[in-house]
């Protein structure tokens, strides 16, 4: 059980921490740059960006990232390591309600919205990319948190 449980915490720490990175990389450079350019541009970039990260390598990274820390939290508590386990299973939970939730709640509907959105593409992207980012930031902060926190209860093991 040991190992599996090694294997679990090693996947928490890569998927948390790729998540995290990529919610840090729209927030510093991709909707940054998108800004920069005319809203019929940044429209369209977006519109394509939000079709190509549907892929099954994004969709299973995005689907696994909280089973990991919850897995692992739930292993550790099997193994009397309690807190180590809460640790995880703390890390697993605040990625869910504040990266995950957030996601499929916010971010993905104002995704679909931007896709299906007629008119003129400056009302569009006005009303699309400061909602959006606010909330991509929120990810990528919880995100971290989440990572963090699960680096907490490697130290706790």
């Amino acid at each position: 059980m040991t190992t599996l449980t090694q294997i679990t915490a090693l996947l928490s720490l890569v998927l948390l921490g790729a998540m995290a990175g990529l919610f840090y990389g729209f927030t510093i450079s991709v909707m940054p740059g998108l800004d920069a350019i005319r809203a019929d541009q940044a429209v369209a970039a977006m519109r394509s960006v939000n079709r190509k990260i549907l892929n099954p390598v994004f969709l299973l990274m995005y689907l696994a990232t909280p089973v990991a820390p919850l897995a692992t939290g739930a292993l550790l508590l099997t193994q009397d390591v309690s807190e180590a386990g809460i640790a995880f299973l703390a890390s697993g939970a605040l990625y869910v309600v504040g990266s995950f939730a957030v996601t499929a709640a916010i971010n993905v509907p104002m995704n679909n919205a931007l896709e299906a959105g007629q008119g003129e593409a400056q009302r569009l992207w006005s009303a699309y990319t400061s909602r959006w980012q606010r909330w991509n930031t929120i990810r990528g902060v919880v995100s971290f948190a989440s990572l963090i926190t699960a680096g907490v209860g490697l130290l706790l093991w």
